[in-house]
């Protein structure tokens, strides 16, 4: 891309400026003709209805006008399904749980996520998820599920609770803090010593904290079209995603040739092996570099968002944030003061706020995949469209969570609607904080107990006040959080 981004520089700046005013015509006169030959060359059946606008164009000033405001146009003028031309591609939303079970329960074959993830290959690093056939990606799928079972977790919650008490242990008697800076620092730090090692977390925490910043920030909106386009955060991606391979390098030759084990997902993937491909060999460095980023980037920033999020909410709804109290009165009652995996477990009031804050704010305004075959869809009202391969396809958590036909008065906070007997996120598909079907997220167990720690520590000793209202979300972000907010802290003791 590089290359060919020269090139064309070269090019278009050997034009005088008539030529290039013809050349600019041209090109837009091409582009408008193929955009209309691609809406009219649709398979068999009625085609989803299409957002009007500019055509090659109007999509891609819809988005720039932020996607929020697309959704809310799309689906009160086309409904449960539409799509929005943008540039040479289309773009089809499923709004709703009538809708959206084809999105999340088709396997790889028919709905794929490399071709609209593959901007993260420089990021990640080649060989790895987005950059390898289904079958591979399969296997390193399942050394992630592994690395996550019951009895995984159960020795990462020391590590969790270990950190939440010496960071908040450097806190004041009181004091005035943003949530999304403090969870921010604090997820950094549990995920530094349960995801990337022991090493990382005592001896080379600072050095690869900044790495992981600047990989990063090498993600911004053009990297989703462009993502080796030649700026200077790219630039910067590449140097530190170089840099952070040289010392995991470093890090699992020795645990290696030293034969010492320790408890975190490194260690997982060290001792994982392929079974079905590759002639069942062990990963390599590089590979394991890879999916240590891979796995970070799925969880930090959603985990810390949720913490906000989380924490926000239930502060300023005194009713809720009193039951939440209580109950860790109770927990203390029944386990003492430890924080097991059982009583982290057994904290049902703490799981409903969390599912609350996940419902109303999911971290991803859009999760996407891409049509490999086509497929049909029918809406709540019996409208039957067609949508063909190629589309990139995407459902958004946010949106459809705001659906009156999926929760009850969506836009209140109520942690007592995931409660028997109103249970309203068993409504198929319409609680999709962490997707869904076979698309299902599966580090929320992990999400959970990690968040369920850090609350559990604050709860017992702090008592919080929001001096700014509740903070409307950053939909600028890539990941949805809140902005800035000023909580005042009061230490105090259960």
């Amino acid at each position: 891309m590089a290359d060919l981004s020269s090139e064309l520089s070269v090019l278009v700046g050997s034009l005088s400026p008539p030529m290039l005013a013809l050349a600019g015509s041209a090109v837009l006169f091409l582009a408008l003709v193929v955009g209309r030959l691609l809406y009219t060359t649709f398979p068999p059946g009625k085609r989803p209805p299409i957002m009007e606008g500019i055509p090659f164009v109007g999509g891609l000033i819809k988005f720039a006008r932020g996607p929020w405001k697309l959704l809310e146009e799309g689906y009160g003028t086309c409904g449960e399904v539409f799509t929005v031309p943008v540039a040479h591609k289309r773009v089809t939303f499923l709004i709703g749980p009538e809708v959206s079970p084809h999105f999340f329960k088709a396997g790889d074959e028919e709905m794929s996520q490399s071709e609209v993830y593959d901007f993260n290959v420089p990021t990640f690093g080649k060989g790895v998820v987005f950059d390898v056939d289904q079958k591979i990606r399969t296997e390193q799928f399942r050394m992630f599920t592994e690395a996550l079972t019951k009895n995984r977790l159960k020795a990462y919650v020391p590590a969790f609770n270990r950190e939440a008490e010496e960071f908040f242990s450097k806190w004041g008697d009181e004091g005035i803090v943003d949530f999304k800076d403090v969870f921010s620092q604090l997820v950094t730090l549990t995920a530094a010593r349960t995801l990337l090692g022991r090493e990382v977390r005592e001896q080379l925490f600072e050095q690869v904290a900044d790495l992981l910043h600047g990989l990063d920030e090498g993600m911004v909106p053009l990297s989703v079209f462009f993502p080796y386009a030649p700026i200077p955060v790219h630039f910067k991606r590449d140097r530190c995603r170089k840099q952070l391979s040289e010392i995991f390098a470093k890090i699992i030759r020795n645990r290696r040739d030293s034969g010492r084990r320790e408890e975190d997902v490194l260690q997982q993937f060290i001792d994982a092996k392929y079974q079905n491909v590759l002639g069942g060999r062990a990963l390599t460095e590089e590979e394991i570099t890879g999916l240590l980023i891979a796995v970070l980037f799925a969880g930090q920033h959603t985990s810390s968002i949720t913490t906000a999020w989380s924490g926000l909410f239930m502060a300023a709804n005194k009713k809720h944030w009193d039951k939440a109290v209580d109950e860790q009165r109770a927990i203390i009652a029944k386990y003492g003061s430890d924080l097991s995996f059982e009583a982290l477990s057994d904290m049902e009031v703490l799981h409903r706020n969390i599912s609350e804050a996940l419902r109303i704010h999911p971290p991803l305004l859009l999760v996407m995949r891409y049509a490999k075959k086509p497929f049909a869809v029918t809406t709540s009202t019996g409208k039957s469209y067609v949508v063909p391969k190629g589309d990139v396809v995407a459902a958004s958590p946010n949106f459809s969570h705001m659906l009156p036909q999926c929760f009850k008065d969506p836009q209140a906070y109520d942690p007592d609607r995931f409660a028997p007997p109103r249970e309203e996120q068993n409504k198929p598909y319409a609680f999709i904080g962490f997707g869904a079907g076979r698309h299902a997220c599966i580090g929320q167990n992990f999400a959970y107990l990690q968040i369920k720690s850090i609350w559990s520590v604050l709860l017992r000793n702090f008592e919080f006040e929001l001096l700014d209202p509740v903070p409307a979300a950053d939909y600028e972000s890539m990941v949805i959080g809140p902005k800035a907010c000023r909580v005042k802290y009061t230490r105090r003791k259960l």
